[in-house]
């Protein structure tokens, strides 16, 4: 028998068959290898930038959304996940926290106020925080390299309008160190982390730390502003502060505390409140320790006037007090009647938007994978604001996992492992760095 005639493949053949493999070198995969390193599976997707909230797979690879389909096939996926019963989420967003811990000062948000962030985020499913002001110009390079740099959660931060940052009112009410070149000189300095202004706790009755605040915004490239806006004072009426002062953009926080007449003596929303909105303010919750009323909220929301971001304003006043977490704080929203989808809403997309960082806040295919997924608990509830009164409620969010650039960081109740009576007597550690960013990060510390 002759040998057979070896088969001459076509131009079109050769250039299809260099093109896939360039692909397979290019997505970092050995052949045979699965497509995804994480498949999440038949969990229930909210993602308000791209209206979905339905039943949806979402594939991973390399840190990345590879994949969002009503089904993948779970051979693609390297680690697969079962979340049939959960919502899946694009990371949360807490645009409103305090996290300059380790200076040991007393009495200062630069120091023992704070928290470190990682014991207080993954746990309920954020991902990324904003620092509301902690640090100034002359002590924000302190809290980048002990802080920042350090740590697993994303922390973005709003530059303190005052030089000194959020230590007090010995500092905060010092006019001569709220200075807008400064401030925007350091935003331009870290663009990759300042992501606005900040000007907070004033007690005087000038308008200079919110016009100071603006310009330096300004100067910056337009970055906005947030005002925890301090004392309520009659020459400074909230009223000129949302109509003419901030800027379309801008951020009014604490929006629910009524310390600052944004519900009036007849129990109605203060119209300066829909005025600001209506030029493009947004409005944050910012809970506090102080700064969230169930009857300002509850009568804001009957109104027609929600916010457009869910924050804690996370502090070591306010994490064991009524506000307790980003979760519990939405949670609280479904109670005064808003829906799952507005509240992940305004804990996703809305604040990504709010500081200009639309790479977060969504899982679009491409887009960094920033996920948490949620179980949704139903019974008796209450939650407390932050003057001690109770309002009931039937819903709770829990987090079940957090998976930040991909990989887990937080496991509720092992939904990721493997049974121990199904390994061998003689098991080692579990997981792999393609998608376990919990044992792995701990291996990278050892060798370090």
């Amino acid at each position: 028998m002759s040998d057979p005639k070896p088969r001459i493949f076509t131009r079109r053949e050769i250039l299809a068959g260099a093109a896939a493999a360039f692909a397979l070198s290019c997505s970092g995969r050995a052949q045979g290898e699965p497509e995804y390193d994480l498949l999440l599976k038949g969990g229930h997707l909210i993602d308000p930038k791209n209206g979905i909230s339905a039943v949806r797979d979402v594939a991973v690879h390399q840190g990345k959304v590879a994949a969002v389909a009503e089904s993948i096939d779970p051979g693609k996926g390297f680690k697969v996940v079962d979340c049939s019963g959960l919502y899946i989420t694009p990371g949360l967003i807490d645009i409103h926290v305090h996290v300059f811990a380790g200076t040991n000062e007393r009495g200062s948000y630069a120091g023992d106020n704070s928290l470190y962030p990682d014991g207080y985020t993954f746990r309920v499913g954020v991902t990324t925080v904003v620092d509301a002001g902690c640090a100034g110009w002359r002590n924000f390079d302190t809290f980048k390299e002990t802080v920042i740099d350090r740590s697993q959660t994303r922390i973005l931060a709003l530059a303190n309008i005052v030089g000194n940052g959020m230590r007090g009112g010995k500092f905060e009410n010092v006019l001569e160190d709220m200075q807008a070149e400064p401030t925007a000189e350091l935003a331009k300095k870290y663009p990759e982390i300042v992501v606005g202004v900040k000007t907070a706790h004033y007690s005087g009755p000038e308008w200079h730390p919110v016009e100071e605040a603006v310009k330096a915004g300004e100067l910056a490239g337009g970055i906005p502003v947030m005002v925890d806006f301090g004392s309520n004072l009659p020459e400074r009426p909230i009223e000129v502060l949302l109509g003419e002062k901030l800027r379309p953009g801008d951020i009014y926080t604490h929006c629910f505390a009524g310390n600052r007449r944004e519900m009036l003596e007849d129990g109605t929303p203060n119209p300066g409140l829909f005025a600001g909105r209506k030029r493009g303010v947004y409005f944050d919750v910012g809970h506090g320790g102080g700064s969230f009323k169930w009857a300002v909220a509850a009568k804001c929301l009957e109104a027609g006037f929600p916010p457009d971001s869910i924050s804690t304003d996370l502090h070591t006043g306010s994490m064991n007090s009524g506000m307790q977490s980003q979760l519990l704080t939405m949670s609280k929203f479904l109670a005064l009647g808003e829906s799952l989808d507005d509240v992940v809403k305004q804990s996703t997309w809305n604040p990504a938007r709010e500081i200009k960082r639309e790479e977060l806040g969504h899982l679009s295919v491409g887009a960094i994978a920033d996920i948490g997924v949620f179980g949704m608990r139903t019974g008796d509830f209450g939650f407390v604001d932050s003057f001690g009164a109770r309002q009931k409620g039937k819903q709770m969010l829990e987090c079940e996992m957090t998976f930040k650039d991909g990989l887990l960081a937080f496991d509720l109740n092992g939904r990721t492992r493997q049974d121990w009576t199904e390994l061998p007597l003689d098991y080692g550690r579990q997981g792999d760095p393609r998608w376990d960013g919990i044992l792995n990060r701990r291996r990278r510390r050892r060798e370090h």
